[in-house]
């Protein structure tokens, strides 16, 4: 059978094409687009004019694709943006009437539970460890052991929310650090506690921001990794270390100079980092790995 996968995420959007029998599947075709459907004003709750159009455009062009590699089942999913908007539904109902795709808009713990299955497909989870998926609107926390999930939960922490909020200097000044990890610190107070308790030993990142680590990581020491043709990476925790404060130290321009960032990613590489490092100096964990299956996997292991 033939699957579409479409994940509407708050910076991006993506679309995966797989053939899958019972037990296995196998990427046919695989593309994002940067909608920035939170662009502007995700924290007062509106997807702006602007952002909806260019939302529609786009999965107006993944629905060609879709009929041109003839899919026989097409799984649509809307996460923090649609989720959290005040529009986000009428937005929905156009895409339903321009594009005639069906959209499922999953609520936070879904989300994170579909995360956790993407994850655990990649084979990432090797011990007690925490899964953190860095989202434009929201970020997802799992706490999970090879055997099964412990805990999960959202928060409207994403990267494009804290940029908008409080990322107001160039490079990045000590007040806006400060006011980001403050705002952190309090959003996450539940997470440090219950990992107070089981103590997972390894961060692993789910995609995203953490492929373009992994991809600058080996860019500084000139290798080239293809985050494409791997499921998980195991970072050197100095070499991340340097690069991460690398990168909040930066300016706008010299991210934009660096081989590996993506345009969307100049700007909001800096949240990322600082919510990253923020986790694993609170929790003391110095291992830190990448799994880039992430939500659309977890998507496509459930049609299985």
């Amino acid at each position: 059978m033939l699957v579409a996968v479409i994940d509407l995420g708050t910076n991006t959007f993506h679309l995966l094409i797989a053939e899958t029998n019972a037990q296995d599947f196998k990427v046919l075709y695989k593309t994002n687009v940067p909608v920035k459907l939170g662009e502007g004003r995700i924290n007062d709750h509106i997807i702006i004019p602007a952002a909806f159009e260019r939302g529609i455009n786009c999965l107006k062009n993944f629905k060609e694709t879709i009929v041109s590699f003839q899919v026989e089942k097409v799984k649509a999913t809307a996460t923090s943006a649609v989720r959290s908007a005040d529009n986000g539904k009428d937005f929905v109902k156009a895409v339903k009437e321009l594009a005639e795709i069906d959209i499922e808009i999953l609520s936070g713990e879904e989300e994170a539970a579909l995360i956790y299955e993407g994850v655990k497909l990649s084979g990432a989870i090797e011990e007690l460890s925490l899964i953190m998926d860095i989202g434009g609107g929201s970020v997802e926390f799992i706490l999970c052991d090879t055997e099964k999930l412990i805990w999960k939960k959202s928060y409207n922490i994403g990267a494009a929310r804290l940029m908008q909020r409080f990322f107001n200097s160039d490079p990045i000044s000590d007040q806006d650090k400060n006011n980001i990890l403050a705002h952190i610190q309090e959003e996450l107070t539940d997470l440090f506690t219950i990992c107070k308790y089981h103590q997972p030993k390894t961060l692993i990142g789910s995609a995203g921001a953490f492929e373009t680590f992994a991809e600058l990581v080996n860019s500084a020491k000139n290798e080239k990794i293809d985050v494409a043709a791997i499921k998980s990476y195991a970072f050197n925790f100095d070499e991340y270390i340097a690069l991460s404060i690398k990168l909040i130290n930066s300016t706008h321009q010299q991210r934009v100079e660096m081989p590996g960032i993506i345009p969307l990613r100049v700007d909001m590489i800096v949240v990322a980092a600082l919510i990253t490092n923020f986790v694993l100096g609170r929790l003391k964990i110095n291992q830190l790995r990448l799994s880039t299956y992430d939500l659309k996997m977890g998507i496509l292991a459930h049609q299985l």
